[in-house]
């Protein structure tokens, strides 16, 4: 593997040899879990009021179209077509083992064939759903799977197909012409209490004939955003995710609200802007349908530069 950004001392770890984003690093105690949990939340009278819903289109026909495309799935999962080339990101079809989900799958899973590459982001349950990836490796059984490192262990023991893991900055061996890069977030990763960190998280980058798409994994803000942008200066389309954000003090320091999202997608330098994380899983304090509502006012504000485009789910979003 290629590790493509100049000067990169790899993939950084903790005194204890497991994976960190020094930067700001998660700290997540019992007590603030605990008070997470319990502590009064001044939207709770509101939320349950809050009838809204995101839009679903559910038209299948993009399946056979073949144009460069991205198309949101729910939470953070997306279908892309580059070049013919078919990439799913975080398949996630089902409600979570805590949390039901909210919103309609666009597309039948088992719609889902001919997929190239699956490319997984990291291991929280939200993100690598095992249910969702059998289901898709039975349906694709030549389908390569990417991920960070460390969590081709757990892959291997779900599925048969071809697998691969990076650190950050490394580039996947994939076919000619096309590159996949594994890129840093601030986040955190783990399966069970006791595995904490001992995966890589992260996000991608794809490109191929000139156009380039990053996904940004779930992520708190951070100078990764920047530098991800001063290694790929032309990034056509930005993912990057916009909810569970509330309690800023607790869920900050790995998801970002849409003011930090929009600062993010700044850093970046991208062209256009796809918030994501949020409409199908009701997993912080903030009303599921604030995430949009904050970036459409900021947009009719001028406050976003460049475009923003809000996608329903199973619409196609031409590249």
């Amino acid at each position: 593997m290629n590790t493509i950004r100049p000067a990169w001392a790899g993939t950084p770890l903790d005194d204890k040899g497991k994976f960190i984003y020094p930067e700001n690093p998660t700290v997540l105690s019992f007590r603030d879990i605990l008070k997470f949990m319990f502590q009064q939340n001044p939207k709770r009278a509101f939320k349950k009021q809050d009838n809204w819903r995101i839009s679903v289109i559910k038209n299948s026909n993009w399946l056979n179209d073949g144009s460069d495309k991205i198309v949101w799935l729910g939470h953070a999962s997306f279908f892309i077509q580059l070049s013919s080339f078919r990439i799913l990101i975080d398949p996630m079809f089902g409600d979570l083992p805590v949390a039901r989900r909210y919103s309609d799958l666009p597309v039948e899973a088992n719609k889902l064939k001919n997929i190239d590459y699956i490319l997984i982001s990291h291991a929280h349950y939200d993100h690598c759903d095992k249910k969702s990836i059998r289901l898709l490796a039975k349906n694709n059984p030549d389908a390569q799977i990417l991920c960070g490192l460390g969590l081709e262990k757990l892959m291997s023991k779900w599925v048969n197909n071809p697998i691969q893991s990076a650190g950050w900055y490394q580039q996947f061996n994939v076919i000619k012409d096309l590159n996949i890069t594994f890129v840093p977030s601030r986040h955190w990763a783990n399966r069970t209490p006791f595995d904490v960190n001992t995966t890589l998280w992260g996000g991608f980058v794809l490109q191929i004939n000139g156009k380039t798409i990053y996904f940004g994994g779930d992520s708190g803000y951070g100078s990764h955003f920047r530098e991800i942008g001063s290694v790929f200066p032309n990034i056509d389309v930005a993912l990057i995710g916009a909810g569970a954000y509330a309690p800023t003090w607790f869920m900050g320091q790995h998801h970002q609200d849409p003011y930090r999202a929009v600062e993010a997608f700044h850093d970046t330098g991208a062209k256009t802007f796809v918030p994501f994380h949020y409409g199908t899983f009701d997993s912080a304090d903030e009303p599921m349908g604030e995430p949009e509502e904050i970036l459409i006012q900021l947009n009719i504000e001028g406050k976003i530069k460049n475009q923003l485009k809000i996608l329903k789910l199973g619409e196609m979003f031409l590249i």
